[in-house]
């Protein structure tokens, strides 16, 4: 089987749906830009990346110009304080751990249910829901670094630039998610 990606740029939608310009997530950085002020300079892409990938998702973008694959519940990059680095913390719907699922004397008869779908989307349990039925929804969350050796050089200043900045860097953070998890993923997708 092939392996599932995890997140991906949607050129089309964002190019079907682009006001005045060329590209929806392009106007979306401009009314934003001075969310990357304090980028400017830095010889580290990091606090660049974190913003433009922010930006690139939903909720702030909705949908985002990055989608994320039906088991992401969450998907954020953020520097880490220790060395500077990045930092991915990405939150997969899972199935219920083993020890749960081999014996099941723990449910009690009680109907316990795992993650409700619909549409194949993965949900949050409804209050009506709840209010008949025990829910335990298990996930996975996988802190890991990412390498910054492919993430675009910043510049010293905003310029015309600036959006094919932001896309150059989520098209290199996209790919390194899913060389990251794909394999991940993909597994959990065949249990």
């Amino acid at each position: 089987m092939a392996l599932l990606d995890v997140a991906w740029v949607d050129q089309h939608y964002d190019r079907e749906n682009a006001g005045l310009g060329r590209s929806r997530f392009a106007e979306h950085v401009w009314v934003h830009a001075k969310e990357f002020d304090d980028c400017w300079g830095d010889i580290s892409p990091v606090g660049f990346a974190c913003v433009a990938w922010r930006l690139a998702t939903a909720p702030h973008l909705d949908p985002g110009y990055v989608r994320l694959h039906r088991r992401v519940l969450t998907a954020g990059l953020e520097r880490n304080s220790w060395d500077g680095s990045l930092t991915a913390a990405v939150n997969l719907v899972a199935p219920w751990p083993v020890a749960l699922e081999a014996n099941k004397a723990w449910t009690q008869d009680r109907g316990w249910r795992g993650w409700p779908e619909t549409f194949g989307q993965f949900l949050a349990a409804s209050p009506e829901e709840l209010s008949r039925t025990p829910h335990a929804r298990s996930s996975l969350l996988v802190e890991a670094p990412l390498p910054l050796a492919d993430l675009p050089p910043i510049p010293d200043s905003a310029g015309p630039e600036l959006p094919d900045l932001a896309e150059r860097t989520v098209t290199v953070l996209v790919r390194e998610l899913n060389a990251l998890l794909a394999p991940m993923l993909t597994q959990l997708e065949e249990r």
